[in-house]
């Protein structure tokens, strides 16, 4: 599969397989691919497969009571979604769908569960995996009560820059593909207050903005803000 070979090596899954467990894994691989907007599941849908991103960009989302959508998370190439039930059989509890085109590697949770079940490693591996994304959701909600807007957006940017981000002579390039409304969701702010806390990034000289896009121009003042 070329890249998508790649990709598979990079997910957190494949990283604590031997070759041989690899190729056995690989061989329950189904590919899925996705247009820009296509939406892979629906919140309430049944969970029964986890998905490794080959290519391109995946976001989820869940809707609120009065039908607002709230951007959850973003996830790029290598990176895996929908594991949660694979260890909690219960429907989705969010929304996944395309920001971009995209490729996926799906793996029924059946097919999991039979591999788990005589490599209790790689089930730990899966759990610590697991465990990096709670700690991570506490600290969205710990910034959500002591760090104000401006200070989320800088991390939002710097998150962004980790995992998107490629190093330029001018700075670092992030192609996060989010429209202005999906990064205040991100946020966890309205959309005029998170672009007013761009626009004075970018009057400090810290980033320069662009369609989906951003450059980091100075990451230690936008690290300090963050704080």
């Amino acid at each position: 599969m070329g890249q998508a070979d790649d990709a598979l090596s990079e997910a957190p899954l494949f990283e604590a397989l031997s070759d041989e467990d690899s190729q056995a894994l690989r061989a329950k691989v189904l590919v899925v691919r996705l247009d820009r907007g296509e939406r892979l599941f629906a919140e309430g849908d049944k969970g029964d497969r986890l998905y490794i991103i080959l290519s391109g960009k995946i976001k989820l989302t869940k809707a609120a009571p009065d039908g607002r959508e709230n951007l959850l998370s973003v996830h790029g190439t290598g990176e895996m979604f929908g594991e949660l039930s694979l260890f909690d059989p219960i429907p989705r509890t969010s929304s996944a769908t395309a920001i971009t085109q995209a490729e996926l590697a799906g793996l029924a949770h059946d097919d999991m569960r039979t591999f788990l079940a005589t490599r209790p490693g790689v089930a730990m591996h899966l759990l610590q995996a697991l465990a990096q994304r709670l700690r991570r959701i506490n600290e969205v909600k710990a910034d959500l009560v002591f760090t104000d807007v401006p200070g989320r957006v800088a991390k939002a940017l710097l998150d962004l820059s980790e995992r998107f981000g490629v190093q330029t002579p001018d700075g670092m390039q992030v192609n996060h593909d989010l429209t202005q409304e999906e990064l205040a969701q991100l946020v966890g702010a309205s959309r005029e207050t998170v672009n007013k806390a761009l626009a004075d990034f970018a009057a400090r000289g810290w980033i320069q903005l662009a369609a989906k896009s951003v450059l980091i121009a100075d990451t230690d003042r936008l690290r300090k803000r963050a704080r």
